[in-house]
């Protein structure tokens, strides 16, 4: 086991598959010479060379398009988009052509493409790099949307998301990159080094996309999160003393709704968290999710804390983040309901 940040464990999943498979291959804006905005390619150039790791004009419907003709002839594109922000121009071509090659072609083609792109805010990016675009790719047909939360999880979900047949958009909450936030931003930070999370298994294994984590066990409610936001039902859960259970999805599309259905038949209340805004964001389905299938288990209505239906703003961030007293208050919400 070694200790890592979340950007090593990324950059070591891609070295380990570049390794293992001669067909992966990674490119984007700026990860070859330079190593990435964030530095999760550093070093992946100088160890394979020009032909597996180089940079992409800045255009990313460019990057995304070349990536669907490399996987259609058999390759396995790991690519970065710089910013979650700017995946845009690339939707038409993640939505109407990767999403659907198999279908399309009656599975004579596939798409094995891993979109990388850094998401969420709390590191004043304002509100052109601050996005957490997930609801976007959750309603199309063959994707899976991947969002980790620790380094291990991570690299197993990476390694797996490159081994996967099909494209998978996988979304690095930027503000974990270097250790958990619970949401206090006036408070230290404990890196990755010193947090028990930060210990990475060496070599090659996988974690299953599709499959939550019950990251605290608990009777009284359960919380859904996934991303940054884990940590701050964390806390929010141990400030108010209530006996929250929370679930980390770690995958949001496929859904494990197995363990969200066995958990709020358990506790009989549920507060969803994200990140993104309330209107049509990825709460909402879970909300319809647990409505439809636990509603004779319910004891009270379920809660959504998300961020406000705005752009995400830079001067006032704190007010947009959905911190660990916002969560608070809806889990007392929802206990005296």
């Amino acid at each position: 086991m070694s200790r890592m940040t979340m950007i090593e464990a990324i950059r070591d999943a891609m070295d380990v598959m570049m390794g293992k498979n001669d067909d992966v291959v990674v490119f984007g804006e700026d990860v070859g010479y330079f190593g990435g905005v964030f530095r999760c390619t550093h070093g992946l150039q100088e160890k394979y060379g020009k032909n597996r790791c180089f940079d992409a004009p800045i255009n990313e419907s460019g990057i995304v398009g070349a990536a669907i003709g490399m996987a259609a002839y058999g390759l396995r594109p790991c690519v970065e988009v710089q910013f979650a922000d700017y995946v845009y121009p690339a939707y038409d071509q993640i939505v109407s052509e990767a999403a659907r090659l198999r279908y399309r072609s009656a599975g004579d083609f596939t798409a094995p493409i891993t979109i990388r792109m850094p998401t969420g805010g709390g590191i004043f990016g304002g509100q052109t790099h601050s996005q957490s675009p997930e609801a976007v790719f959750t309603q199309v047909s063959g994707l899976k949307v991947v969002v980790p939360s620790n380094p291990a999880d991570a690299k197993g979900l990476l390694i797996s998301a490159i081994e996967d047949d099909d494209p998978v958009i996988y979304l690095e909450p930027k503000r974990l990159y270097n250790g958990p936030f619970d949401g206090h931003h006036d408070q230290p930070v404990t890196p990755w080094s010193k947090h028990e999370l930060g210990e990475v298994p060496d070599g090659y294994y996988n974690v299953p996309l599709g499959k939550a984590k019950v990251t605290r066990e608990g009777a009284d409610v359960t919380i859904i999160a996934y991303g940054t936001m884990v940590y701050v039902a964390e806390a929010a859960a141990k400030e108010t003393g209530i006996d929250a259970e929370i679930i980390d999805l770690r995958c949001l599309l496929p859904l494990d709704e197995e363990t969200i259905i066995a958990s709020v038949k358990k506790t009989g209340r549920c507060v969803v968290v994200h990140e993104a805004t309330l209107t049509s964001g990825f709460g909402g389905e879970l909300l319809s999710r647990v409505q439809e299938t636990c509603f004779y288990h319910l004891e009270a209505p379920i809660q959504r804390v998300t961020g406000w239906d705005t752009p995400y703003p830079h001067a006032q961030e704190w007010a947009y983040f959905p911190g660990p007293e916002r969560v608070g208050r809806a889990l007392e919400q929802v206990m005296e309901a």
